[in-house]
């Protein structure tokens, strides 16, 4: 496995970029760790696929290095990366067996026949093919097609990473947890470097130990699931991660104090730093509280979806969604308050420091 170090990286597919809105990949700069699991999470369009194949090198980047473990790897191929990529539709041989299209890759670099018999059965289990091992590809369906996708990027040990680009979109429900769980296991097991590319925020929060979000052509946040969704940096995280996603109300502030029409809100602390352009308040559906006391909202719908209701309301003209109970009762006369723990506030769309919280 290898460190992956992305220096000032840029993209455009057209030949002479004369402003940022020519790169459809903005300058990026980050490190994967060596052994990392992470997901490049985000909307199509975003970038995160580039970025992928820039890695990988079925892509040269038009700006920027691209160094595995402080080794310059710009402008080398594929194969001298040593990279194993999964791609979105699976890409196997019709004609081999499932045993033969695992056992390609290995017996191609010379591996013993004993160990690639251990590998290949091994790896059949994983991704629940040993039963079909002898069965040509060619009359598989397209789910068990992918999983031998899978497999190839899973077989090898010596790879210096291991790259999945939105590897389950043909895979039922229920598969895609069993294989995202298998994944993971195999991750703390071999201690992989993967990178998983996904627009499925439940495939990026369940997979990665770090999720790194993009939005046109940039990354925005770099974190753990926890802290994209206790403190999202940039409004489009707030919006994209969480189900509902977060309230954002445009405000006025004053001091420690935010107003929205009439409603006024106590925030957390005082902001760090003058704020200028458009200011906002950010907060989840989870952290606003239905009750009898707080700021008078009108009720516009109530969903019930099992154990809890999300309750779509106006405040102040505003739309506003919040979680309730399966059994909270829903006053005559709502009104709401904000647990300041779930409060954020933007300037600009980018999160800005309150005073006395980080």
């Amino acid at each position: 496995m290898a460190r992956i170090d992305l220096d000032h990286i840029r993209h455009a597919y057209g030949e002479r970029p004369r402003s940022e809105d020519d790169y459809a990949l903005k300058e990026v700069t980050h490190t994967f760790e060596d052994g990392g699991a992470y997901a490049l999470l985000g909307p199509s369009g975003c970038g995160k696929t580039t970025l992928l194949n820039i890695i990988s090198g079925l892509i040269h980047a038009s700006e920027g290095r691209l160094l595995f473990d402080g080794q310059d790897v710009t402008r080398l191929s594929t194969q001298e990366r040593n990279i194993a990529q999964v791609f979105q539709f699976p890409v196997v041989y019709d004609t081999m067996s499932v045993y033969d299209n695992l056992a390609f890759p290995l017996r191609n670099r010379a591996v013993p026949e004993r160990e690639v018999d251990r590998k290949v059965r091994e790896t059949l289990e994983i991704i629940d093919l040993a039963g079909l091992a002898q069965k040509r590809a060619r009359g598989l369906t397209a789910d068990q097609k992918q999983k031998i996708s899978l497999g190839r990027g899973l077989v090898r040990a010596d790879v210096n990473a291991i790259l999945f680009d939105e590897p389950l979109t043909v895979i039922d429900p229920h598969m895609k947890w069993v294989l995202r769980s298998q994944l993971k296991q195999l991750h703390r097991r071999y201690g992989f470097t993967m990178v998983y590319v996904t627009h499925d925020q439940t495939e990026a929060l369940t997979f990665a130990d770090t999720v790194v979000v993009m939005y046109d052509g940039k990354i925005v946040q770099i974190g753990t699931p926890a802290e994209l969704f206790e403190r999202p940096r940039h409004t489009f995280v707030g919006y994209f991660i969480g189900s509902p996603g977060m309230n954002v109300l445009p405000v006025s502030v004053s001091g420690g104090e935010a107003r929205i029409g009439e409603a006024r809100i106590a925030l957390p602390g005082a902001p760090a730093a003058a704020l200028s352009g458009t200011v906002e308040l950010g907060i989840r559906p989870e952290f606003v509280r239905l009750g009898r006391e707080g700021m008078p909202v009108g009720i516009a719908k109530i969903e019930d979806v099992g154990r809890r209701k999300i309750v779509r309301a106006t405040l102040e003209g505003r739309d506003i969604a919040l979680i309730a109970a399966e059994d909270e009762e829903i006053p005559a006369e709502p009104r709401i308050s904000f647990d300041p723990a779930g409060i954020n506030l933007y300037a600009d769309s980018w999160r800005v420091e309150l005073g006395g919280r980080p």
